[in-house]
């Protein structure tokens, strides 16, 4: 179940209907596309696609795009400045810095642009408006303790509040603060909480259930990808991690989320080597992961750094995604029919006999989970069924389920070969792992060694120590003699002055 194209020939108008139920298509656009890219910022408003920045081959985007659901055309919105209202139009990079990593969110008649990475540098996170009416476009002043400037971040609006959550900063520091920025009046908060919280992280995604927990979701850090799921109560304002059940989920960052009613749709994703191929739907009150739909692993759906909203077009729900790389950046739309919660185990049995029927159906769903059974071979022609509608509606759920059975074979073909990575990837630790045992009794070795001849050096130390405080002694004794012998030399020398003057005398007197 992956991606298609919808036929040239159908009506724009009425492409929304005509879309089958749990599946991407690309639908086909006219206008000029907006450029390539990811890492952009994405929202809905009145049935139209806001596209904002993002970054392309290491240069950020500065352009607004707008993709218009019912036209199925692109179009480019030119911004005018708040400060330059007087003029009818304004160049949109003169008007909006050329962002990325950023986050957006539609607040009554506006759109939000809260944070990201940009050339002009700030101290503390930044907040943009653009008016959806008048298209002005211009930066929110905010008070309080505004959370240092950042990319990669959540932006989770709950009620009047945005919750922002981790992300990394222009040093490349990571981040897993919490913040709340108060939409009314536009005050910043930072939020103390209890337990452990999520490691550091970026380009993760989060959202809200029942109106009280805010959920994180995988992420990664510099060498670290995640797939974890972390739960703040926001009442008692602890975070956990819960037990969760169901498909295994790999490490990915760079995917998208948005949540329905109970379920959390995510989408995209990757890990630097591999894109991740399936949509996820996370059912949040019985914290159960389950794919929806797997394309291949170069769809452009299996990528890093796409958007994902939700849209309702004629009553019903679609998934909207844009952009990403996944070795290729892209600029296609995709949509996805969701299918109603009431229609994904449709109860078309109303008779007894019909509700046998609906019974080996399901018993066989069972078996055909467990031992992959061939459905092709099965008859479910059974004497209860007594019109050709059930049978048909047999069929239908027949053919849901082989689709079914197809997902979890590639499900398990998937668990398999990263089984089989890991398996791999657990020799080479134990086999580096070995090597680094004999390294480390060669260096205890060599350290043992060090520390006998240290210790004796230290005792040669102490008789050097020993020897230097008598030669201090020997040197004091030497002063004094020294000195002694200075004196008698002198004494010597008076002595004989006084006897040569005596002599003198005495010959003086005999020749007078």
């Amino acid at each position: 179940m992956g991606t298609e194209e919808i036929k040239k020939d159908m009506d724009v108008s009425e492409w929304f209907s005509q879309l089958t139920y749990d599946q991407w298509i690309a639908v086909p656009a006219s206008g000029a596309r907006p450029s390539a890219r990811y890492k952009h910022a994405a929202a809905v408003a009145d049935e139209k696609l806001y596209i904002s920045g993002g970054s392309r081959n290491g240069r950020y985007l500065s352009d607004v795009q707008v993709f218009d659901f019912r036209s199925s055309a692109w179009s480019s919105l030119k911004l005018k400045s708040e400060l330059k209202a007087d003029k009818a139009e304004d160049n949109s990079q003169e008007v909006l810095p050329a962002t990325s990593d950023h986050s957006m969110v539609k607040w009554g008649n506006k759109l939000l642009l809260v944070g990201g990475h940009s050339k002009k540098s700030s101290d503390s996170m930044t907040v943009r408006f653009i008016d959806l009416e008048t298209h002005l476009c211009g930066v929110i002043e905010t008070s309080g303790n505004a959370p240092v400037a950042r990319g990669g971040h959540s932006a989770t609006l709950i009620g009047s509040r945005l919750i922002i959550f981790g992300g990394e900063n222009s040093s490349r520091r990571l981040l897993n603060d919490l913040y709340a920025l108060d939409l009314e009046k536009m005050t910043w908060d930072v939020l103390e909480t209890t337990q452990t919280p999520p490691a550091p992280r970026f380009d993760h995604t989060a959202t809200l259930h029942a109106g009280r927990y805010l959920l994180i979701f995988g992420g990664c850090s510099h060498s670290i990808f995640f797939n974890d799921l972390h739960v703040l109560d926001l009442q008692t304002m602890e975070w956990s991690q819960p037990e969760i059940q169901g498909h295994l989920v790999a490490p990915r960052a760079g995917h998208a989320g948005i949540a329905i009613d109970e379920n959390w749709y995510i989408v995209g994703g990757g890990d630097n080597k591999n894109g991740c191929p399936e949509t996820l739907v996370l059912n949040m009150s019985k914290l159960a992961w389950s794919a929806l739909t797997s394309v291949k692993g170069r769809d452009p759906l299996a990528s890093e750094g796409l958007s994902v909203c939700s849209t309702l077009i004629d009553g019903e729900k679609h998934l909207v995604a844009f952009g990403g790389y996944n070795g290729k950046y892209n600029n296609e739309v995709f949509v996805m029919r969701l299918k109603p919660r009431d229609m994904l185990r449709p109860k078309i049995f109303q008779s007894p006999a019909a509700a046998a029927a609906a019974a080996s159906v399901t018993a066989a769903y069972a078996l055909a989970k467990s031992e992959k059974l061939d459905f092709s071979n099965m008859n479910f022609n059974s004497r209860g069924v007594e019109s050709s509608p059930s049978e048909q509606d047999l069929t239908i759920e027949i053919d849901a389920i082989k689709e079914d059975k197809k997902v979890l074979e590639l499900s398990l073909a998937e668990v398999r070969a990263e089984n089989s990575r890991l398996r791999e990837k657990i020799d080479e630790v134990n086999s580096t792992h070995s090597e680094l045992s004999k390294e480390l009794h060669s260096v205890q070795g060599q350290l043992v060694a060090e520390r006998s001849r240290c210790f004796k050096l230290e005792a040669q130390i102490a008789e050097l120590q020993k020897m230097l405080e008598s030669l201090q002694s020997i040197e004091n004794e030497v002063q004094i003699l020294r000195r002694q012998k200075s004196a008698i030399e002198r004494e010597i020398e008076l002595n004989a002055s006084a006897q040569r003057q005596g002599s003198g005398g005495v010959w003086r007197w005999l020749a007078g």
